[in-house]
């Protein structure tokens, strides 16, 4: 028995298709004698930002026989880690918004006074 319990996830076809075009082998030609990632390093990539998203550890992905979408792997953070993550996360685009809306409010303030200083 594992000290670390297996979660079962379910990504969204959109996850899927990001990790299965990684997985496409990329066409190039070898100029200065680099060359690109291979699909294997594309491939853990896809599934690094996956679990970063989802909260599992990425190294830990194993099929669960349900469907395509689903698997089991190690989560890493716990469910409240995760709550509080993602209410951080939450917070920044918040405050994100109200930092853009007051970028805007305060154009469209310049340029009103702008136009009534031309009417004068």
């Amino acid at each position: 028995m594992s000290i670390y319990p297996r979660v079962t996830y379910e990504m969204t076809q959109e996850d899927l298709d990001r990790i299965l075009d990684a997985c496409k082998p990329v066409p190039y030609m070898v100029i200065g004698g680099h060359a690109p990632s291979s699909p294997q390093d594309n491939a853990n990539a896809a599934w690094s930002a996956l679990g970063r998203k989802m909260g599992f550890d990425y190294m830990t992905v194993q099929p669960d026989g349900r469907s395509s979408r689903s698997f089991t792997a190690i989560p890493s953070e716990t469910e409240q880690q995760r709550k509080e993550r993602i209410e951080r996360e939450k917070e920044v685009v918040r405050l994100a918004e109200i930092a853009r809306l007051d970028k805007v409010i305060a154009d469209a303030t310049a340029a009103r006074a702008a136009m009534a200083k031309e009417q004068e």
